[in-house]
């Protein structure tokens, strides 16, 4: 049996945001109705970056398949090394033999995953006539976080923070009105970007808050915190918020909650539940108009594996898709 060897090139020409929406929100459903069996992520700490090991089985919602990702965060590779700060391989897995059906991109997939999971947040907790957008960051992953909530909301204007780098700050706002016809607000005031809008998204890696003021009624996508000690929020907008995790091993390791865990600012008592509940209709998502929500999303080996069998199915008898005999 051969293995596909399958790039970014040709998971992009796939995973469309549309796509990657409906399969991750398939993925959640799958998790919350217990059909996944999925560790908890863990790292291996280098002196600047890590490395993660992701493994995941999903037996429901139409998905009989299994795999690992194995990626990195290196904040300095974009400016030192002209590599991503994130890149990621996949091995999909055939549950039936353990057999390696593809090795994988799990770059681009990754980006991808991560915006479906905002934008299935976005659907669930967010007010239905939203149409304005704060972003706090305006890297990759801001992107694919616009890119897939595009899907699910009608938003006609974002705010940006321009923050440490204004350059791409305007970058993004110019990609965004390019894209998709948006107003692009920049302001180098983050209460400016962060106060009345409907949803807020912050993707940076901040190990200190930056959002401090925030109005009735917001969705937060915090999306950012992805290691102990990240945090982007500051601990008192948790306060009479709903707070909704994808994992509580994950978001108590290293998502948002982490610090105002540790420092017991909340407990596991103020969290309200996890997305993948909600998906599955064992808990409910807005409730009432001025709500402030909160999705603190760690990243799930489930949307990975969920989105590398899709591709793997739209590829494998395609003309042109390398593979090679490793046994």
């Amino acid at each position: 049996m051969k293995t596909l060897i399958i790039t970014k090139k040709d998971t992009a020409k796939v995973l469309t945001p549309a796509v990657a929406n409906t399969t991750v929100e398939k993925a959640f459903r799958a998790y919350g109705m217990g059909q996944t069996d999925m560790p908890a992520k863990s790292y291996i700490m280098f002196p600047k970056g890590d490395m993660r090991s992701m493994p995941a089985y999903i037996h429901g919602q139409g998905f009989d398949v299994a795999g690992i990702k194995c990626v990195n965060v290196h904040p300095e590779n974009s400016r030192k090394y002209g590599l991503p700060t994130v890149m990621a391989v996949i091995v999909l897995t055939d549950p039936k033999t353990g057999f390696p059906l593809a090795i994988m991109d799990g770059t681009y997939l990754t980006g991808m995953r991560t915006g479906a999971a905002g934008a299935t947040a976005v659907k669930l907790l967010s007010r239905k006539n939203a149409t304005l957008a704060g972003f706090v960051g305006y890297g990759v992953q801001a992107r694919t976080q616009l890119a897939c909530s595009m899907e699910v909301r009608k938003l006609k204007t974002i705010k940006i923070w321009t923050g440490p780098d204004e350059t791409l700050a305007r970058t993004f706002a110019k990609w965004a009105r390019q894209t998709y016809n948006l107003e692009t607000i920049l302001s180098e005031v983050i209460d400016d970007v962060t106060m009345n809008v409907d949803i807020l998204i912050m993707t940076t890696s901040s190990r200190t808050p930056l959002v401090n003021t925030i109005s009735p009624g917001t969705h937060i996508n915090a999306i950012g915190a992805d290691a102990p000690g990240k945090q982007e929020l500051n601990p008192k907008i948790f306060r009479g918020a709903t707070v909704v995790i994808d994992n509580w091993a994950q978001a108590s390791h290293s998502g948002e909650i982490n610090v105002p865990l540790r420092k017991r600012y909340l407990s596991k008592k103020d969290i309200y539940g996890e997305l993948g509940e909600i998906v599955a209709k064992k808990k409910k998502g807005r409730t009432a108009a001025k709500e402030i929500t909160i999705f603190d999303s760690t990243g799930l080996a489930i949307q990975d594996v969920s989105c590398a069998s899709v591709v793997y199915k739209a590829l494998r008898d395609k003309k042109g898709i390398r593979s090679i005999t490793l046994f």
